[in-house]
């Protein structure tokens, strides 16, 4: 699309002086685009009324009708000239990050714990952010940094050979570590002996113990082989699974590293890096040797900028862990590493069930793979009562259940806590998944009678409010995605897929498609254009977009 926000930064720039802080936002209110002039009134001395006043006075841009109101500047562009410039490109080509690299650090399963449903945000978020960044010409590097050392994994090798059985092993897989893992928490609380003998283990396992590493392997395996599951159902896949165990070696480098800046001190036998007044030093090392959790993140940035020279560096990890990454961060800071600043973290809130907060030690987990089997249960029986002749209804139902706990969480801004429900999520009637996906079947089912082929059109045509609503929602989709990606918040996205579906669904209520005619045509083509940036934007956010429901 003619990027008109352009024309009107630049012309509004002059009129306000020059001002960088312009900005020209979308409005779908009184105008197509509009600048708040609140922000200027300390530095101009005036009302936002009267410097918006004295603006709209100043800026002349051909085909845009420019007018003050209630402080703010808002620009009107003539129908005809913003529908022909809206599909003048191709939905995708916009590549503004091409030669440019992100890792993006996500969903970092725990070995021997379950893929529950409080996993369920950093993978969505990651993986979402993965497709944008692509999308927009970046080159991704997924990490799934694996919980793959500490002492809990001694302790999971001390509950197997007490209580566990190789056999049962085999047979339950994932539930039979989880059940060891809780009863060893348990356990360990009352006993300290079964708290020393897993620190032994914990030990075995770093000195490279053989049947230590062994058991831990098959461990490791076991947990893999069912996250990956999960995965593939969720439309992800990763370019790295190298966990924190893989730079226990790697500590050491960065401890020369903070010792030739001066960095590393000395505390009760324990080393830190002290941090100023405003946060608590960086443990290193406890008095004991043993490496610490940010020593390893240490090691795993500077893995990371060495192997991929990132441009940025993404960390999708729940709010609660903000101390650490400003930790981190800053530690790397006062390495005097430039690219510290590249590195993000990208945060948001907890999720509950139901209002039940969940906790893998206390057993009261709900696995993931159980969420999704249930929502897609329940979609098959929705679908099965709306359209009983749909072919396929099984694969569409695996589609939209599973789309549906997706979109669910990608909806609402990252950073709001979560109570999931099955029952809102699956709701085909809401600003849900099965409701965008809904609206693009139906824009399929509307191309199929037709025997549409792609044609131009007369853009004319699509002028009535309907219409042009449709247009202005379609017009800058591949910014949209842009604003999503450089902001971290996929639910940019999620909403405008259901602002469009929301618009498109009055258009299509209002004009009657199939009129005949160059009409015909036009409002033809302007359903294959909102079912082509539905797909795309569903598989974005990692969805499917069934061609029928």
């Amino acid at each position: 699309m003619y990027d008109y926000k352009l024309d009107i930064f630049n012309a509004a720039k002059t009129a306000l002086q020059g001002l960088e802080q312009t900005d020209v936002a979308a409005s779908d209110a009184f105008c197509d685009y509009c600048i708040p002039c609140f922000k200027f009134a300390k530095i101009l001395r005036k009302s936002p009324a009267a410097i918006a006043a004295e603006a709209a006075a100043n800026i002349k841009i051909d085909g845009i009708k420019v007018e003050a109101l209630n402080g703010y500047v808002n620009f009107t562009i003539e129908r005809g000239a913003f529908v022909k410039n809206a599909f003048c490109g191709t939905l995708g080509e916009y590549k503004p990050l091409a030669g440019k690299t992100v890792c993006i650090d996500f969903s970092s399963v725990n070995i021997a714990k379950p893929f529950h449903i409080g996993h369920l945000m950093t993978t969505v978020i990651g993986g979402a952010l993965c497709n944008f960044y692509r999308a927009l010409g970046a080159t991704v590097v997924g990490i799934n940094h694996l919980g793959d050392f500490g002492t809990q994994f001694g302790g999971l090798i001390s509950a197997y050979r007490r209580w566990g059985d190789e056999k049962r092993l085999n047979e339950r897989g994932l539930d039979e570590l989880l059940e060891l893992y809780v009863r060893y928490h348990s356990e360990s609380e009352k006993d300290e002996q079964i708290a020393d003998e897993a620190r032994e283990w914990s030990q075995k396992i770093e000195r490279g113990d053989e049947y230590a590493v062994g058991l831990f392997d098959k461990f490791k395996s076991i947990t893999l082989e069912q996250a990956k599951k999960v995965y593939a159902r969720l439309n992800i896949e990763f370019d790295s699974y190298l966990g924190e165990s893989f730079y226990v070696d790697k500590v050491a480098g960065v401890e020369q590293k903070l010792n030739a800046k001066g960095l590393l001190k000395t505390s009760d036998g324990a080393k830190i890096v002290e941090l100023g007044d405003d946060m608590p030093p960086a443990l290193i090392r406890r008095s004991d040797g043993a490496s610490l959790y940010i020593a390893r993140d240490l090691a795993a940035a500077y893995y990371r900028h060495e192997n991929y020279g990132f441009d940025k560096c993404l960390y999708v990890v729940a709010s609660h862990q903000a101390l650490h990454f400003k930790q981190l961060f800053k530690v790397l800071e006062l390495l005097g590493e430039r690219w510290a600043s590249d590195m993000v973290h990208v945060s948001y809130g907890m999720v509950s069930v139901e209002g039940m907060a969940l906790s893998t030690r206390r057993g009261n987990v709900l696995y993931l793979s159980d969420v999704l089997d249930a929502a897609v249960e329940k979609a098959l029986a929705i679908i099965a009562e709306r359209n009983p002749e749909l072919k396929d209804k099984n694969t569409v139902a695996e589609s939209v259940g599973v789309g549906a706990v997706v979109f669910d969480a990608l909806y609402d801004g990252r950073l709001k806590d979560k109570n999931f429900s099955l029952a809102d999520a699956l709701n085909f009637d809401g600003e849900t998944g099965p409701y965008v996906q809904y609206t693009h079947a139906r824009c399929n089912s509307v191309l199929t009678k037709a025997k549409y082929k792609a044609k131009k059109a007369d853009y004319a045509e699509l002028l009535d409010d309907e219409a042009y609503d449709v247009v202005k929602l379609l017009a800058d989709f591949d910014d949209v995605v842009y604003s999503a990606a450089v902001k971290y918040e996929p639910s940019v996205v999620s909403r405008r897929l259901v602002k469009i579906c929301q618009a498109f669904n009055r258009f299509y209520n209002a004009d009657r498609i199939m009129c005949g005619g160059k009409t015909q045509d036009a409002r033809l083509f302007l359903t294959a254009r909102v079912a082509e940036t539905l797909e795309y934007g569903l598989n974005l956010l990692l969805l499917d977009a069934p061609e029928r429901m």
